[in-house]
């Protein structure tokens, strides 16, 4: 191995470690597996998951929707949980609300496959409620082990609730939206859902909604401009 090569692997190594240290890890395990790439931790992530019957959520669901992309992505769209299209096919957002979410993205040049899109919760709530607190925390392991494999560096935070739960706030989205947040080392911009877009047609909430995009556009190109220079 090359000095080049053995600096960027230590560089690479210096950067997970203070990645898992920002989401509030203490403990790493050291195994022949210990620090595998995104592709085969979200692998290994998916099959733990496989037949999950740590909540309530598990006796109504059809299908698991663990969350599809990029695992090599520097930006991770987070909604709150599946609906009944999501349900059904296994996928995240491919409804009505992810046809429209997948415009937004194109709106500010992100095609879905160089993101990663997933939820809160992996199973879809009864007649699509808000999930509940015990629901959340049976399946926080998971997204926070997406959030380790994938190491983002632009959270996109889909709605209300998505958003006061990764910030712990009950803040509403109105006051939440068009400014920039902390999540560990990540930087998180809440917007509005598509559903509630579709709920609420007008042009208001369209542009603000634009405006966030923008926003999360724009640190995103920062933050790889800043990592490329830094190389």
């Amino acid at each position: 191995m090359g000095a080049e090569t053995l600096a960027e692997a230590l560089r690479a190594l210096a950067d997970s470690l203070r990645f898992y240290r920002d989401m509030g890890m203490t403990d790493l395990p050291l195994s022949r597996e210990y620090l595998p790439g995104p592709r085969e931790a979200l692998r290994d992530l998916e099959r733990q998951i496989d037949g999950c019957t740590r909540c309530k959520l598990c006796r109504g669901r059809t299908t698991i929707v663990f969350g599809t992309g990029n695992p090599n992505a520097d930006l991770m769209v987070i909604g709150e949980a599946p609906g009944a299209e999501e349900d059904v096919q296994g996928k995240p957002f491919v409804g009505r609300a992810g046809q429209l979410l997948t415009r937004m993205l194109q709106s500010v040049g992100w095609s879905r496959d160089e993101v990663f899109i997933t939820n809160l919760v992996k199973c879809r709530p009864p007649q699509n409620r808000n999930p509940e607190p015990d629901e959340i925390a049976s399946c926080a392991p998971f997204l926070l082990g997406q959030l380790v494999a994938i190491q983002p560096k632009v959270i996109l935070a889909l709605g209300n609730f998505a958003a006061q739960t990764l910030l712990k706030t009950r803040e509403p989205i109105s006051k939440l939206r068009g400014r920039l947040h902390s999540y560990g080392s990540i930087v998180l911009v809440p917007t509005f859902h598509p559903a509630f877009l579709l709920r609420n047609p007008g042009h208001e909430y369209r542009r603000l909604a634009w405006e966030d995009l923008k926003l999360a556009r724009r640190e995103y190109d920062r933050l790889r401009a800043r990592d490329s220079a830094g190389r």
